[in-house]
């Protein structure tokens, strides 16, 4: 996933330089104590950076006019030009630090284009990366305008807002198009529940992410899916997006038990090996049981799935569903039972494999941090906005850990607290052993690709 510098990450070394030289004079010393004095208000109405800001921005606008005429204001050599000065039209914009006045100068003409500050623009600086940062880490759209007006006295409409957020749609198109690889060893599949306005009522909907391992380990978000058909047709669908962006073969897919989707897959891709995620299988035997039986049961099961072979597990089935624990509890036997045929294939592979297809807990984590987000939001208006969020919430979590690793890099490997990746960019571990024990189990598949 591509991600964005923010601001501060963009600062380059001529605008560093100018604020030491700042540093350096003692100005900003001078400009603190006046404001510690109370004799000076940095922010709000009539405060310094509005004023600041005001000024820098009308100088730049005076400028850009006199390279539009080609003389300067009161040059001798306007004289008899064909296109003069005339006056000025007062604006106010949303800034960072608040609604700033301008006054935008014109040309006799009309011709005057001002790129600073174009003509129909009410927004300058970063306050559009602020609003949708805001949105991505889970404020609504009448969250942020309540925020804008309490923190810098800016007040700018839900419609507004709601368009910033929008502009990102594109990008997110653009991302959800992407080229893949051609070969995806593994690729994992989970959702997490949405609220979404379907006509006249909410309801219940299943957003997907998938993230696929390459031949290098590494971990990508392959895509998002909000589930908008039952089974099978909305799962041919997502397969033959995945073939259509170029992914010709997939060895191992991870999910958990959806209906419709190992058809799909194995419509698409012959060869792959569905594996039913084994933590889901868990948890849901485990629904069943009470809490006093809770550590009994799951001792039980662990003979299951640890077992060297799919006859030595089907032995530890059957011992559980003999035992005084099967017998009071049928229904972790049946869905255990009912999941078999899925679930063995993972017996097959030696422990440097398993311990990687063991569960979808690369995507667990991630979701994890995306229900803290969509917790407090109520429903989505769409698909196309739960999609939206979803995507920039991974962007701003890759971001902001990024923003941690460069903070402490040069520091000793023991003094570093930031996290890696969370999803995107990951390494798997104990890659290495796992693809060579893919290698062995897809040697034709494999050869000449690694």
């Amino acid at each position: 996933m591509t991600t964005t510098m923010t601001n501060d990450d963009a600062m380059g070394s001529a605008e560093q330089d100018a604020v030491d030289q700042l540093v350096d004079a003692g100005l900003l010393d001078e400009l603190m104590s006046r404001v510690d004095a109370g004799d000076l208000q940095l922010t709000g109405e009539g405060g310094f950076l509005p004023g600041l800001i005001k000024a820098v921005l009308e100088r730049g606008l005076q400028a850009e006019l006199t390279g539009h005429l080609g003389y300067e204001k009161g040059d001798p050599a306007g004289r008899g030009s064909p296109n003069s000065r005339n006056g000025s039209t007062p604006k106010t914009i949303a800034t960072e630090v608040g609604d700033v006045g301008i006054e935008t100068p014109r040309d006799r003409d009309g011709t005057f284009e001002p790129r600073l500050v174009p003509k129909g623009s009410r927004r300058v600086g970063g306050l559009d990366e602020m609003i949708i940062s805001l949105y991505a880490g889970g404020m609504t759209v009448r969250d942020i305008q309540a925020h804008l007006a309490r923190t810098i006295g800016t007040e700018l409409s839900h419609e507004t807002i709601s368009k910033i957020t929008d502009a990102v749609l594109e990008e997110v198109k653009a991302w959800q198009s992407r080229p893949l690889e051609e070969l995806y060893p593994i690729v994992y599949l989970d959702a997490l529940v949405v609220k979404v306005r379907d006509g006249h009522q909410v309801r219940n909907k299943a957003a997907h992410i998938a993230v696929g391992v390459d031949l290098d380990g590494i971990k990508h978000v392959l895509g998002i899916w909000v589930q908008a058909t039952e089974g099978a047709k909305f799962w041919a669908g997502v397969c033959a997006e995945l073939a259509n962006r170029g992914v010709k073969d997939v060895l191992i897919v991870c999910c958990d038990g959806l209906t419709g989707f190992p058809e799909a897959i194995e419509a698409t891709w012959p060869q792959a090996t569905v594996q039913t995620c084994v933590v889901h299988l868990i948890r849901a035997a485990m629904r069943f049981v009470s809490y006093k039986d809770r550590k009994r049961v799951a001792a039980g099961l662990k003979a299951i799935y640890t077992a060297p072979t799919a006859e030595a597990a089907e032995a530890a089935l059957l011992d559980f569903a003999g035992s005084e624990l099967g017998q009071r509890y049928p229904a972790t036997v049946s869905t255990w039972t009912a999941a078999w045929e899925r679930f063995i294939p993972f017996l097959e592979f030696p422990p440097e494999l398993r311990r990687v297809i063991y569960t979808t807990n690369a995507i667990e984590s991630l979701n994890y941090q995306l229900r803290k987000i969509i917790k407090n939001r109520g429903h989505f208006p769409s698909d196309d906005a739960v999609i939206k969020l979803l995507w920039l919430a991974i962007r701003d979590i890759e971001d902001k850990r990024a923003r941690q690793r460069a903070a402490e890099a040069g520091k000793p490997r023991n003094e570093r607290k930031a996290p890696g990746h969370l999803v995107e960019g990951a390494t798997t571990h104990g890659w290495k052993a796992a693809l060579g024990a893919l290698a062995i189990a897809y040697p034709d598949r494999l050869t000449g690709r690694i």
